[in-house]
Protein backbone atom coordinates (compact mmCIF):
# COMPACT_ATOMS: atom_id res chain seq x y z
CA UNK A 1 0.00 0.00 0.00
CA UNK A 2 1.28 3.48 -0.87
CA UNK A 3 0.00 5.38 2.22
CA UNK A 4 1.14 9.11 1.32
CA UNK A 5 0.03 8.17 -2.41
CA UNK A 6 -3.26 6.77 -1.02
CA UNK A 7 -4.02 9.99 1.42
CA UNK A 8 -3.75 12.83 -0.98
CA UNK A 9 -6.09 10.69 -2.89
CA UNK A 10 -8.28 10.14 -0.67
CA UNK A 11 -8.05 13.62 0.91
CA UNK A 12 -8.25 15.93 -2.39
CA UNK A 13 -11.29 13.63 -3.74
CA UNK A 14 -13.72 13.75 -0.56
CA UNK A 15 -12.85 17.79 -0.62
CA UNK A 16 -13.56 18.56 -4.29
CA UNK A 17 -16.68 16.15 -3.55
CA UNK A 18 -17.90 17.86 -0.88
CA UNK A 19 -17.26 21.26 -1.93
CA UNK A 20 -19.16 20.64 -4.99
CA UNK A 21 -22.15 18.69 -2.94
CA UNK A 22 -22.33 21.76 -0.83
CA UNK A 23 -22.49 24.48 -3.53
CA UNK A 24 -25.40 22.67 -5.22
CA UNK A 25 -28.49 24.09 -4.47
CA UNK A 26 -30.28 20.50 -4.03
CA UNK A 27 -28.29 19.45 -0.47
CA UNK A 28 -28.76 15.49 0.42
CA UNK A 29 -26.79 15.98 3.91
CA UNK A 30 -27.02 18.36 6.10
CA UNK A 31 -23.16 20.60 6.71
CA UNK A 32 -22.04 18.48 10.02
CA UNK A 33 -23.29 15.56 7.55
CA UNK A 34 -20.88 16.10 4.60
CA UNK A 35 -18.32 16.59 7.24
CA UNK A 36 -19.05 13.15 8.53
CA UNK A 37 -18.99 11.81 5.09
CA UNK A 38 -15.67 13.93 4.38
CA UNK A 39 -14.09 11.39 6.98
CA UNK A 40 -15.88 8.39 5.74
CA UNK A 41 -15.08 8.87 2.01
CA UNK A 42 -11.06 9.20 2.99
CA UNK A 43 -11.67 6.18 5.15
CA UNK A 44 -13.05 4.06 2.45
CA UNK A 45 -10.71 4.91 -0.03
CA UNK A 46 -7.91 4.15 1.85
CA UNK A 47 -9.32 1.08 2.99
CA UNK A 48 -10.97 -0.77 -0.27
CA UNK A 49 -9.82 2.18 -2.82
CA UNK A 50 -11.97 3.35 -5.85
CA UNK A 51 -13.76 -0.24 -5.33
CA UNK A 52 -15.17 0.44 -1.87
CA UNK A 53 -15.59 4.36 -3.09
CA UNK A 54 -18.21 3.59 -6.25
CA UNK A 55 -20.08 0.99 -3.54
CA UNK A 56 -20.51 3.53 -1.06
CA UNK A 57 -21.50 6.07 -3.31
CA UNK A 58 -24.08 3.63 -5.03
CA UNK A 59 -25.71 3.09 -1.39
CA UNK A 60 -25.30 6.83 -0.82
CA UNK A 61 -27.92 7.98 -3.89
CA UNK A 62 -30.15 5.52 -4.01
CA UNK A 63 -30.44 5.12 -0.43
CA UNK A 64 -31.49 9.05 -0.68
CA UNK A 65 -33.61 8.35 -4.04
CA UNK A 66 -35.78 5.81 -2.67
CA UNK A 67 -36.08 8.18 0.76
CA UNK A 68 -38.27 10.44 -1.99
CA UNK A 69 -40.18 7.75 -3.65
CA UNK A 70 -43.92 8.67 -2.55
CA UNK A 71 -42.98 11.13 -0.31
CA UNK A 72 -46.39 13.88 -0.79
CA UNK A 73 -48.34 10.65 0.42
CA UNK A 74 -45.74 10.16 3.47
CA UNK A 75 -45.45 13.48 4.58
CA UNK A 76 -49.45 13.67 4.44
CA UNK A 77 -49.52 10.64 6.81
CA UNK A 78 -46.95 12.09 9.04
CA UNK A 79 -44.19 8.92 8.18
CA UNK A 80 -41.85 10.93 6.35
CA UNK A 81 -37.94 11.16 7.01
CA UNK A 82 -37.34 14.20 9.17
CA UNK A 83 -35.55 17.28 7.44
CA UNK A 84 -37.35 15.89 3.94
CA UNK A 85 -34.80 13.27 3.53
CA UNK A 86 -31.69 15.08 4.41
CA UNK A 87 -29.25 13.31 6.33
CA UNK A 88 -27.41 14.61 9.32
CA UNK A 89 -23.91 13.22 11.26
CA UNK A 90 -26.05 10.12 13.14
CA UNK A 91 -27.53 9.02 9.82
CA UNK A 92 -23.68 9.00 8.08
CA UNK A 93 -22.78 6.59 10.87
CA UNK A 94 -25.65 4.87 11.70
CA UNK A 95 -25.36 3.53 8.10
CA UNK A 96 -22.00 2.91 7.44
CA UNK A 97 -20.40 2.99 11.10
CA UNK A 98 -20.23 -0.54 10.52
CA UNK A 99 -18.46 -0.44 7.31
CA UNK A 100 -16.05 2.12 8.65
CA UNK A 101 -14.90 -0.27 11.34
CA UNK A 102 -13.76 -3.22 8.83
CA UNK A 103 -12.06 -0.34 6.51
CA UNK A 104 -10.31 0.76 9.51
CA UNK A 105 -8.96 -2.95 10.11
CA UNK A 106 -7.98 -3.35 6.99
CA UNK A 107 -6.10 0.12 6.72
CA UNK A 108 -4.19 -1.48 9.84
CA UNK A 109 -3.18 -4.87 8.41
CA UNK A 110 -2.45 -3.20 5.04
CA UNK A 111 -0.06 -1.02 6.49
CA UNK A 112 1.01 -3.58 8.92
CA UNK A 113 2.23 -5.30 5.78
CA UNK A 114 0.69 -8.42 6.83
CA UNK A 115 -2.46 -8.32 4.47
CA UNK A 116 -1.13 -6.82 1.07
CA UNK A 117 -3.50 -6.45 -1.95
CA UNK A 118 -2.29 -7.88 -5.70
CA UNK A 119 -3.57 -7.58 -8.36
CA UNK A 120 -3.69 -9.75 -11.19
CA UNK A 121 -4.92 -9.39 -15.12
CA UNK A 122 -8.55 -10.06 -14.13
CA UNK A 123 -8.34 -7.75 -11.16
CA UNK A 124 -7.13 -7.26 -7.18
CA UNK A 125 -6.41 -10.46 -5.52
CA UNK A 126 -7.34 -9.91 -2.15
CA UNK A 127 -6.40 -12.30 1.30
CA UNK A 128 -8.09 -14.10 3.54
CA UNK A 129 -8.94 -11.20 5.87
CA UNK A 130 -8.69 -8.71 3.30
CA UNK A 131 -11.66 -10.40 1.18
CA UNK A 132 -13.58 -11.01 4.58
CA UNK A 133 -13.10 -7.52 5.33
CA UNK A 134 -14.22 -5.89 1.84
CA UNK A 135 -16.99 -8.52 2.07
CA UNK A 136 -18.35 -7.54 5.69
CA UNK A 137 -18.07 -3.58 4.33
CA UNK A 138 -20.14 -4.45 1.31
CA UNK A 139 -22.91 -6.71 3.86
CA UNK A 140 -23.15 -3.86 6.21
CA UNK A 141 -24.29 -1.43 3.35
CA UNK A 142 -26.45 -3.95 1.66
CA UNK A 143 -28.06 -4.39 4.76
CA UNK A 144 -28.67 -1.01 5.25
CA UNK A 145 -29.76 -0.04 1.88
CA UNK A 146 -32.49 -3.35 2.24
CA UNK A 147 -33.38 -1.48 5.26
CA UNK A 148 -34.13 1.50 3.87
CA UNK A 149 -35.85 0.42 0.41
CA UNK A 150 -38.04 -1.66 2.37
CA UNK A 151 -38.98 0.72 4.64
CA UNK A 152 -39.33 3.76 2.26
CA UNK A 153 -41.26 1.52 -0.49
CA UNK A 154 -43.26 0.04 2.08
CA UNK A 155 -44.59 3.30 3.43
CA UNK A 156 -45.41 4.75 0.05
CA UNK A 157 -45.97 1.55 -2.02
CA UNK A 158 -47.06 -1.62 0.61
CA UNK A 159 -51.02 -2.28 0.90
CA UNK A 160 -51.09 -4.27 3.85
CA UNK A 161 -48.42 -4.05 6.69
CA UNK A 162 -48.38 -6.58 9.72
CA UNK A 163 -46.68 -6.38 12.82
CA UNK A 164 -43.46 -9.25 12.44
CA UNK A 165 -43.96 -10.70 15.71
CA UNK A 166 -47.81 -10.95 15.67
CA UNK A 167 -48.73 -11.06 12.15
CA UNK A 168 -51.56 -8.24 12.81
CA UNK A 169 -52.33 -5.48 10.28
CA UNK A 170 -50.97 -2.20 11.55
CA UNK A 171 -50.93 1.35 10.33
CA UNK A 172 -47.71 1.96 7.58
CA UNK A 173 -44.77 3.17 9.00
CA UNK A 174 -45.36 1.64 12.89
CA UNK A 175 -41.92 0.47 14.13
CA UNK A 176 -41.36 -3.41 13.15
CA UNK A 177 -43.99 -3.76 10.90
CA UNK A 178 -43.36 -5.24 7.30
CA UNK A 179 -45.46 -5.13 3.74
CA UNK A 180 -44.64 -7.66 0.74
CA UNK A 181 -44.09 -4.70 -1.36
CA UNK A 182 -41.21 -3.65 0.92
CA UNK A 183 -39.70 -6.67 1.96
CA UNK A 184 -39.47 -7.28 -2.02
CA UNK A 185 -38.30 -4.08 -2.57
CA UNK A 186 -35.71 -4.33 0.08
CA UNK A 187 -34.31 -8.04 -1.31
CA UNK A 188 -33.91 -6.44 -4.50
CA UNK A 189 -31.73 -3.58 -3.03
CA UNK A 190 -29.61 -5.40 -1.39
CA UNK A 191 -28.86 -6.79 -4.03
CA UNK A 192 -28.33 -4.51 -6.36
CA UNK A 193 -25.78 -2.76 -3.90
CA UNK A 194 -23.99 -6.44 -3.77
CA UNK A 195 -24.00 -6.82 -7.63
CA UNK A 196 -22.47 -3.36 -8.01
CA UNK A 197 -19.65 -4.57 -5.91
CA UNK A 198 -18.95 -7.32 -7.91
CA UNK A 199 -18.87 -5.40 -10.55
CA UNK A 200 -16.13 -3.36 -9.17
CA UNK A 201 -14.21 -6.66 -8.53
CA UNK A 202 -14.67 -5.73 -4.90
CA UNK A 203 -16.65 -9.24 -4.43
CA UNK A 204 -16.78 -13.00 -5.45
CA UNK A 205 -19.71 -14.53 -7.21
CA UNK A 206 -20.55 -15.95 -4.76
CA UNK A 207 -20.48 -12.42 -2.40
CA UNK A 208 -23.82 -11.29 -3.89
CA UNK A 209 -25.77 -14.42 -2.75
CA UNK A 210 -23.98 -14.11 0.72
CA UNK A 211 -24.66 -10.23 1.76
CA UNK A 212 -28.50 -10.74 0.03
CA UNK A 213 -28.75 -14.04 2.77
CA UNK A 214 -26.84 -11.57 5.18
CA UNK A 215 -29.08 -8.52 5.21
CA UNK A 216 -32.26 -10.45 5.22
CA UNK A 217 -31.27 -12.36 8.23
CA UNK A 218 -30.35 -8.63 9.91
CA UNK A 219 -33.28 -6.54 8.48
CA UNK A 220 -35.40 -9.27 9.68
CA UNK A 221 -33.39 -9.34 13.12
CA UNK A 222 -34.25 -5.01 13.15
CA UNK A 223 -37.45 -5.57 12.69
CA UNK A 224 -37.81 -7.61 16.04
CA UNK A 225 -36.06 -4.91 17.62
CA UNK A 226 -38.45 -1.98 16.34
CA UNK A 227 -41.22 -4.26 17.06
CA UNK A 228 -40.38 -5.22 20.59
CA UNK A 229 -38.05 -2.82 22.33
CA UNK A 230 -36.92 -0.16 20.61
CA UNK A 231 -39.71 2.43 22.02
CA UNK A 232 -39.32 0.93 25.55
CA UNK A 233 -36.08 1.74 26.01
CA UNK A 234 -35.17 5.55 25.86
CA UNK A 235 -31.17 4.58 24.63
CA UNK A 236 -32.06 2.76 21.85
CA UNK A 237 -31.86 5.27 19.34
CA UNK A 238 -32.68 4.73 15.60
CA UNK A 239 -29.23 5.55 14.80
CA UNK A 240 -28.21 3.10 17.11
CA UNK A 241 -30.80 0.19 15.95
CA UNK A 242 -29.16 0.94 12.40
CA UNK A 243 -25.53 0.24 13.63
CA UNK A 244 -26.90 -2.77 15.27
CA UNK A 245 -28.63 -3.58 11.91
CA UNK A 246 -25.62 -3.38 9.79
CA UNK A 247 -23.46 -4.95 12.36
CA UNK A 248 -25.47 -8.32 12.07
CA UNK A 249 -25.52 -8.23 8.32
CA UNK A 250 -21.77 -7.53 8.77
CA UNK A 251 -21.09 -10.71 11.03
CA UNK A 252 -23.37 -12.75 8.99
CA UNK A 253 -21.95 -12.44 5.72
CA UNK A 254 -18.36 -12.91 7.45
CA UNK A 255 -19.34 -16.03 9.61
CA UNK A 256 -21.03 -17.57 6.22
CA UNK A 257 -17.98 -16.64 4.21
CA UNK A 258 -15.46 -18.08 6.56
CA UNK A 259 -17.30 -21.68 7.49
CA UNK A 260 -17.34 -21.57 3.64
CA UNK A 261 -13.87 -21.13 2.88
Amino acid sequence: MQLDNSWLVAILLNTVLIAIALLLPKKLLTPAGYGNAWLLGVVVWLAFGWRGYVTILFYFFIGSAVTKVGRAEKEALGIAEARGGIRGPGNVWGSALTGTICGLIAIALQVSGSQTLQLSESGPVYPFWQSLLALGFVASLSTKLSDTTATEIGKAYGKRTFLITTLSPVPKGTEGAVSLEGTLAGIIGSLSLAVVAYGTGLLEPIGIAICAIAAFIATTAESLIGATVEEKLSWLTHDLVNIINTTIGAIVAITIAWLTA
